[in-house]
């Protein structure tokens, strides 16, 4: 073998021990890269919110009792059902939110299959980082309160989810139709709306779900009969929720 074969022997053998460990760390490092990308969008993709901006449905089949704290429901709530039911859920909703329209469509399914067993108080939760028009619609939801009690604002709630799109593409203009449509006096529910009559009610029912561990919407709590409670993180399935339910009523 002449000098020049040698070496050239010598220097692709060198080579080959230098550049496999380091293919091997690129290799690695691709699929650590990989992971932690997958694992954040997994996170991102349960819980919507100002922490997590996006929000999926979440699986819950063994429903596990936790500590929450909140405002106790009262005379002030929304409440749909018997206020004596010996189950309350206590739901934390942004009325732009596309999830929280899916979790309303079970939620009124959990009303017409468990009746006066439970009832379904709903709290106001506008996330502003990503809806900016909800916090406008919450505060039509309380005007109409003003005007025609509970049953109106149960009326607007009902109404509006079923006509507007989501995701802030309301067109506000549809307020005053929705207030029509429930039998509300348009010219002063538009004067309430205007006048942001109830922006502190609004932030201080924003500040009660931060305070009970809600973190995107919809964010719900189970109160059961025993005072324990359980919480309903996104638009869980009508099965898990009713798996939670049943195990409140024990």
């Amino acid at each position: 073998m002449s000098e020049n074969e040698t070496q050239n022997s010598t220097s692709t053998t060198n080579g080959i021990n230098y550049a496999l460990p380091a293919s091997i760390i690129v290799a690695a490092a691709l699929i650590a890269g990989a992971w932690v990308y997958s694992a954040g969008l997994k996170n991102t993709n349960q819980a919507g919110g100002p922490n997590n901006p996006q929000l999926g449905q979440v699986s819950n089949p063994s429903p596990q009792s936790e500590t929450i704290i909140l405002k106790p429901v009262d005379a002030s709530d929304h409440i749909r059902g018997s206020a004596s039911a010996p189950v309350k859920i206590v739901e934390y909703s942004d009325l732009e939110c596309p999830f929280c329209k899916s979790f309303h469509k079970t939620m009124q399914e959990v009303m017409a299959n468990y009746g006066d067993k439970v009832a379904w108080v709903y709290r106001h939760y506008p996330i502003d980082q990503l809806h900016s028009k909800a916090r406008t619609s919450a505060e039509g939801a309380e005007c109409a309160t003003e005007q025609g009690g509970n049953d109106k604002f149960w009326a607007y709630v009902d109404k509006y989810f079923s006509m507007t799109p989501s995701n802030n593409q309301v067109d506000l203009a549809i307020l005053p139709q929705i207030a029509q449509s429930i039998g509300i006096d348009v010219n002063k529910f538009n004067a309430c709306v205007s006048a942001k009559k109830f922006e502190a009610k609004i932030d201080a029912s924003i500040k009660d779900a931060e305070g009970a561990g809600a973190q995107g919407t919809p964010y719900s709590v189970v109160i059961a009969k025993d005072g324990k409670t359980y919480a309903i993180n996104g638009a869980e399935p009508y099965d898990n929720v009713k798996a939670i339910i049943d195990q409140a009523l024990q």
